[in-house]
């Protein structure tokens, strides 16, 4: 038997019921006993949400004296984690799961299996429908499918009869008049004032069980098609993604928008009874739950992607078109949303759209490479936002320091608006150094580079004044694209990229996936759970294994340089014959294409990243075979200090100015003394001015940081004298002080050099 068959047996049989004029009690009292019979479960059981607990409303087979006396906690038991995560639970032995309450006043001792989903309405759960069997057992996909269906159908009634709470009860809202500063994750870094603003409305779903079956199904077709053409015309009308990045972006978007299988199950929904606008929400809602169930973040972001369509598609069919930009922005707006799709963010009118806060959102989500290439800051993962909110309060976005501030008191608006100009000052202070080269104050040439991994970044390099591009990251094409990048699509991008440099040096770092960058395409022994993807199959050691990976990036960036230098990197090394065996592949592609009459890059140049410690115990045999090496400071902390530098309770514990850090470093630059090799690092602790200032006073003389921070680096560069610094770094490693940057910022101020 089909989902869509067993859905619409059981819809069929409700339809009576909800037609009928006995009231809601009476009605949940019915559908359980449906449910349980068209499911042979000896228990079926309705909690509803009722003065911030969950309360058993309805039950076939357990106790019926337990109903409106059995309550659980948002949380407790499994029935609290449904509603708590508004996911489904599918268990042949119940007992056996850690979150298990035992209710004995229930009866349900002899019950094993347990299947629950949640009862949702306007995103948000407002009771548990549950189903039990006496013999161990998990519940068929089409049974799950039939609970779905259902519990969407009785969230209706349950809304309408208004047995649960308010959306408000249980929000714990503050006093909406006063200030509250709120913490997220800075997507897109910046600072921006505005009104807040509303993204969509919310969509309420009228009526749920379909009257005609193939008019809905022409309704969702005639939506779809709508829906194609509007995308379609954004893809051609982004200004910003012509040719880059963003176009790729769109262009895995627009795959979506016309993916077969999003349609069918849209059309299995229908099938089982539903209305257009009840079918988009039934998938949408399985995209939800998917979604909590997906470790993988890169592959979550694309389930984003798919949910800011259905939303998209909803509206349509509902004909509630409205969104905040169909409506036009009035003035300086930050936009409020749970999550936002890169093609509703282009909607926005630039001029007015000053910033974004989210809900959700992540770092390598569709909507900030639009939203970083449009220069709009964005704040993510500001959670519990729309309860402490309301549309028209004043919004400070301070992506900066990863915060915003609502309602924001005159005092604070006066400090935000001098940081902001004094913020002004310092970048045309910086701009005004764009084409200063960086001299130290004794004379000496520092070279400060940026890092890149887009085409739309290639423009901060002119901005910026940077000397070239110290590292290049080559995945990110990996990252947004639905399958294996073709070899003429990485060859234009990495010609583009030569291109935008002109005479300034770009360094490829070859393909960093795996691991904790995983991506969808790979085959499924490629991507195995790992308790530690930082350290496990990713990099250099996974484009080893699939050699046709390596061969076609070497081939691409080899076809891509022809005539010109080329700079080519290798990540997470460890031994040196990784090394060698790398530059093997790109050999091998050398004299292919020699016997294929191409034209080969003049010069290049092989180079090694090190963030893997036990490098720099070999460092004598491998650097006689380099041009130059990188230090990956972001990595190589955490792999030094066992500290994953994602973990929140040892992102600050360890620092990069602590001296074990700062004489492992020492080292590295000492093992290189009297070779030809170029040492540079690359990281977040090169951008920063006083840990800028410990790598000058180390010996480093090459740092390539985020474009951002060129201009600060470029300008501290300028006040240091390298010999001081260097005398007085030596002397702090031979005796530790007890706090180093204490004593660094000391050291710094005494002599004029500002390190924030």
């Amino acid at each position: 038997m089909s989902a869509a068959a067993s859905a619409r047996t059981i819809l069929s049989r409700l339809h009576d019921v909800m037609a009928s004029r006995i009231h809601a009690q009476g009605k949940l009292d019915q559908v359980v006993q449906i449910i349980g019979e068209e499911l042979d479960s000896e228990v079926c059981s309705i909690y509803l949400l009722r003065e911030g607990s969950l309360e058993l409303f309805a039950t076939r087979g357990l106790n019926q004296a337990a109903v409106h006396v059995t309550r659980l906690g948002i949380g407790e038991g499994l029935t609290g984690q449904i509603a708590d995560h508004v996911e489904t639970l599918n268990l042949a032995e119940a007992a056996a799961h850690p979150d298990f309450a035992h209710r004995p006043e229930t009866g349900e001792d002899m019950y094993h299996s347990f299947a629950g989903v949640p009862i949702v309405r306007r995103q948000r759960a407002i009771g548990v429908l549950n189903v039990q069997h006496v013999d161990p057992r998990k519940y068929e996909d089409v049974e799950i499918e039939a609970l779905q269906t259902v519990a969407m159908v009785i969230a209706e009634l349950i809304d309408n009869a208004e047995l649960v709470d308010g959306e408000d009860a249980g929000e714990g809202q503050g006093n909406l008049s006063e200030s509250l500063k709120l913490e997220g994750l800075a997507l897109v870094k910046g600072l921006a004032s505005g009104t807040a603003v509303y993204h969509q409305p919310r969509i309420t779903i009228e009526q749920t069980v379909a009257e005609d079956t193939e008019a809905e199904r022409q309704r969702v077709y005639r939506a779809f098609d709508r829906m194609r053409e509007q995308i379609d015309h954004m893809t051609s009308q982004a200004e910003f993604g012509v040719g880059g990045d963003g176009e790729e972006v769109l262009q895995t978007y627009k795959m979506f928008a016309y993916d077969e299988g999003w349609g069918r199950r849209i059309n299995e929904a229908i099938d089982s009874g539903l209305t257009a606008e009840a079918a988009i929400e039934r998938v949408q809602q399985r995209t939800r739950m998917r979604m909590r169930e997906i470790d993988d973040p890169l592959l979550r972001d694309r389930m984003h992607d798919l949910e800011d369509l259905a939303n998209r598609l909803l509206r349509i069919v509902s004909g509630q078109l409205g969104t905040a930009a169909t409506k036009g922005l009035r003035g300086d707006t930050i936009l409020i949303a749970r999550n936002l799709g890169p093609a509703e963010l282009l909607e926005y009118d630039k001029r007015r759209l000053k910033g974004v806060v989210l809900e959700e959102g992540s770092l390598t989500a569709h909507v900030v490479i639009v939203a970083r290439a449009m220069g709009i800051p964005v704040l993510g993962q500001v959670g519990g936002l729309r309860s402490h909110l309301r549309e028209g309060d004043h919004v400070l976005i301070d992506a900066d320091r990863a915060a915003v501030t609502l309602r924001p008191s005159q005092t604070i608006i006066d400090t935000f608006e001098t940081r902001f100009a004094k913020n002004r000052e310092r970048q045309a202070a910086y701009a005004a150094l764009r084409d200063v080269e960086p001299f130290s104050r004794d004379g000496t040439r520092v070279h400060v580079m940026m890092n890149a991994g887009l085409r739309d970044d290639m423009s901060a390099l002119s901005l910026s004044g940077a000397d070239g591009i110290g590292l290049f990251r080559t995945e990110f094409q990996f990252l947004v694209s639905a399958t294996m990048p073709a070899r003429d699509r990485q060859t234009r991008l990495y010609r583009d990229v030569l291109d935008a440099a002109g005479d300034k040096p770009v360094i490829f770092r070859t393909v960093d996936i795996g691991g904790d960058k995983a991506v969808p395409y790979l085959n499924s022994e490629y991507a195995i759970r790992e308790e530690n993807p930082a350290m496990g199959w990713r990099a250099l050691r996974l484009a080893m294994e699939r050699k046709g990976l390596l061969k076609a990036q070497a081939r691409s960036l080899l076809e891509a340089s022809a005539g010109r230098n080329l700079n080519v990197m290798f990540p997470m090394v460890s031994e040196p014959w990784e090394f060698d065996a790398a530059k093997q592949v790109f050999e091998d592609q050398i004299v292919f294409l020699k016997k294929q009459k191409k034209v080969l890059p003049d010069q290049i140049r092989y180079g090694a990243m090190l963030e893997v410690p036990a490098l720099a115990e070999v460092l004598d045999i491998l650097t006689p075979k380099l041009s130059f090496i990188s230090i990956g400071t972001n990595d190589l902390t955490q792999f030094l200090f066992a500290a994953d530098r994602a973990n929140p309770k040892l992102a600050e514990r360890y620092d990069w100015l602590s001296p074990a850090i700062l004489r492992f470093l020492r080292r590295i630059v000492h093992s290189t003394v009297g070779s030809e090799v170029d040492v540079a690092v690359c990281g977040e602790m090169g951008g920063r001015r006083l840990e800028a200032l410990a790598l000058l006073g180390l010996g480093i003389r090459r740092l390539s940081i985020t474009p951002a921070a060129v201009g600060p680096i470029k300008e501290l560069v300028r006040k240091v004298d390298l010999a001081e610094i260097g005398e007085a770094m030596n002397g702090w490693l031979i005796s530790p002080p007890k706090d180093m940057r204490a004593t660094m910022l000391a050291w710094a101020e005494e002599r004029g050099i500002e390190t924030d």
